[in-house]
Parts: C-alpha cells; sequence; structure tokens
C-alpha cells in the first residue's frame, strides 16, 4: 500500500529556515516531525546520531538530504516534513550544499522502504528539486508535490 506523501506531509513544512549547521537542519526537519505527532524527540536525536555514525548518507541529490532513524528509534507513524533552507549547509557530501531537507519517519521495514521509494522517484526529477528550491512558501512546496509526486 502506498502513502499519500501529500496527505503523509500533514503540513509539516517550512520555507526560508535560517540554520549554521546540518545538525540544525536535521533539528528543523525532526522538530517539524515531533510537532506533527509523527515521531518523538528522541527520534530527533536518532536521526543526527545515524548521520555522525553513518556519514553523510542523508545526502541523496545534489542539495538534497533525507535524514531519518530507524522505527524503533521513536517512530509513531508514516509522515514527512519538508525544510527549505534561505542557506545551504554542508553534510560533508559531494551533493554539498544541502538547501531541501526531507525528513521521514516509518513504523516498520515495509513502510519505511515505500517512503524512500517515493521519495527517489520524485528526486529523481531535477525539476522537482529547482521548484522546491524555488519555493517561497509551504504552499509553492505543497504545489510541487502535487505536480510531481505519482498518485494511484
Amino acid at each position: 500500500m502506498s502513502v499519500d506523501f501529500l496527505e503523509a506531509l500533514d503540513d509539516m513544512i517550512e520555507v526560508g529556515v535560517e540554520v549554521s549547521t546540518w545538525e540544525d537542519a536535521v533539528r528543523a526537519a525532526g522538530s517539524l516531525l515531533v510537532r506533527g505527532g509523527v515521531a518523538r524527540e528522541e527520534y530527533v536525536e536518532a536521526m543526527i546520531r545515524t548521520v555522525k555514525e553513518l556519514g553523510p548518507y542523508a545526502v541523496i541529490a545534489p542539495g538534497v538530504a533525507i535524514p531519518h532513524a530507524r522505527p524503533e528509534d521513536g517512530a509513531l507513524r508514516v509522515g514527512f516534513s519538508i525544510v527549505v533552507l534561505r542557506r545551504g549547509v554542508n553534510f560533508g557530501s559531494p551533493n554539498d550544499p544541502v538547501y531541501i531537507v526531507i525528513g521521514f519517519a516509518a513504523v516498520d521495514k515495509k513502510s519505511h522502504l515505500n517512503a524512500l521509494q517515493q521519495l527517489a522517484d520524485m528526486l529523481s526529477n531535477r525539476e522537482f528539486i529547482e521548484a522546491l528550491k524555488r519555493a517561497r512558501s509551504p504552499g509553492d512546496v505543497k504545489e510541487a508535490v502535487k505536480r510531481f509526486s505519482k498518485r494511484g
């Protein structure tokens, strides 16, 4: 069963966010997940810990990071957050600087893989990434997601 990406965003979008480090960028995305009831507070720190342990694995395309942690680290339901940064930050990846941080949580391996696949499908389209970078409001982000997500 596919998750409706737009529905899973559940208004967890912030645009024009100012941060100075990749940790702050991950916290911004993670705090939206917590605020939206998608994850517990400890999930956010697990996201940061995972990047520190595994390296900049989360930076999956030029300018885009999708930090996440394991379901047992505090995920409560499937959900996504999108943070568009005012200025890019470096994660230590060849795809730096990162301007778009998509946090997500999933409650089991199947929903985790499903979420990653949906993100990969959208992020394989360079136009989608550029539309997110240009976003000036949460509405702009939602419009880009609507335009580029495969629903069905």
